[in-house]
């Protein structure tokens, strides 16, 4: 099997360097050109072999409000729809103050949903 190239568009930075990779017939990356910067060669190489994002959404309070939420860090993308499953079944309980952890290692371990507004 030949090697694939991969282009993808950084954005990382407000450059958005148009990035190349060659990628091995089993995924993994063999160099990475068009970059100007170390930090988009580790974006390309860990947008291609583990996507992560930061997942943002909103929870229900216990008074039917919704409260702005988000991860603490990125997860894995194989995470988003299982995780917002598990959005769906969260009660906010009150108060809460920006920055609270609703929930600890949330999909991933280090990975806290916290809070993104004070509400009483």
């Amino acid at each position: 099997m030949a090697d694939t190239v991969k282009n993808l568009r950084c954005v990382v930075c407000p450059i958005g360097c148009s990035i190349s990779a060659v990628l091995d017939e089993s995924g993994k990356v063999l160099s990475v050109t068009g970059n100007t910067c170390p930090r988009g060669k580790a974006y390309a190489e860990s947008e291609l072999t583990h996507p992560v994002r930061t997942l943002t959404s909103t929870v229900f309070t216990a008074d039917g409000r919704k409260l702005p939420v988000r991860t603490s860090r990125p997860i894995g993308k194989e995470f988003l729809f299982p995780a917002m499953d598990e959005i769906r079944k969260i009660k906010a309980p009150l108060p809460v103050n920006r920055g609270d952890v609703l929930v600890r290692n949330f999909m991933e371990d280090g990975a806290d949903l916290i809070a993104c507004k004070d509400m009483k």
